[in-house]
Formats: C-alpha cells, structure tokens, sequence
C-alpha cells in the first residue's frame, strides 16, 4: 500500500487516479468528522465533497513539510468555520419564518443547542477552536492534537481547559 506522501506525489505528476485513492482512504474519516459537526448527513456530505475539492486544487502546491492528514484536517476546520460563518448569516437572513408567537416546538431543541454550542465554539480563539473541535467532533487524543497543531501535549490540555472555561462562561449567559 502507498504512503498518501507517495500518492500524492503521483497526483502532482499528473495521475488523477492517485488522488481518487487518497479520497477514498479519507473520506469516511472526513465525512465523520462533518457528521458529528453538523449534526445532518446532507450538510456532512456537501463540506467532505468541498473539502476534496478544495484539496484537489492544493495538493498540486503540496510541500511535504508536514502529514497530509493533518493537512487535510486543517483543512477541515476551516470548512467548518466557513459553515459556521455561512449559517449565522443564513439564520439572519430567514428571521421571517420564525413561528407565530406561542407556538412552541421542542423538537429541534437539541440542533439549537449543538448550533449554539458551535457557534460559541467559532468565537473561540484559533488554536482553542481548533484544539475543541479536534477533541469533541474527532474525539482525538491530546497526543495526537499536539501532533496535528505542532504544540506540546501539556499546551493541548491547557488550551481544551481555557476553551471548556470560556465556553461555559458564553454558554451560561
């Protein structure tokens, strides 16, 4: 079996069939990943769709300075906060199909929460936000998420705490 490095060497020299493999080596873990974010397996599968297409234009720009899948999942957060910042306005802009006052419905109840926690989650600086999002929507290991940002395991711990801390202090107002 061929390293993704090795693959998407290929891809670079102009084999497309190399790129379709490392797609479907990757894709279930990325499509995972936007289940758990966004909660809607249609969404899930427009951003995993976006994210390899996004990839498709990059890899030709590829450096091999670091693994593809952290490149990969970097470019994954930042699909997710483009969904984030693409929602808020989409919610804005749909304000006139809110129900008739008195009308209660609890079913979306917990999509608001999930919504209400991502978003709090999108305001969180950089690396926090990455830090979360890794260890909730990845449930990935501190070891592994210093891997990936290139920090140490002790500076994961420490931006997970300081992100949990500030998101309860949102949350809670």
């Amino acid at each position: 079996m061929k390293t993704d490095h090795e693959l998407i060497k290929e891809f670079q020299d102009g084999n497309h069939v190399a790129f379709d493999e490392l797609v479907k080596r990757h894709l279930p873990e990325t499509y995972g990943f936007f289940c758990k974010f966004t909660a809607d397996e249609i969404e899930a599968e427009d951003l995993a769709q976006d994210v390899f297409i996004k990839m498709f234009k990059a890899l030709k720009k590829f450096r091999f300075e670091s693994e593809f899948k952290t490149y990969l999942f970097r470019a994954n957060i930042n699909m997710s906060n483009t969904y984030l910042r693409r929602n808020k306005w989409r919610n804005l802009l749909h304000l006139d199909q809110a129900p008739e006052p008195g009308y209660l419905d609890t079913s979306h109840e917990d999509g608001w929460k999930r919504k209400e926690l991502w978003d709090a989650v999108a305001k969180l600086p950089s690396r926090q936000r990455m830090v979360v999002t890794m260890r909730i929507a990845q449930e990935m290991p501190y070891k592994e998420i210093a891997s990936i940002i290139g920090i140490s395991e002790n500076s994961a711990k420490v931006n997970y705490h300081h992100a949990v801390k500030a998101l309860k202090e949102k949350l809670q107002d």
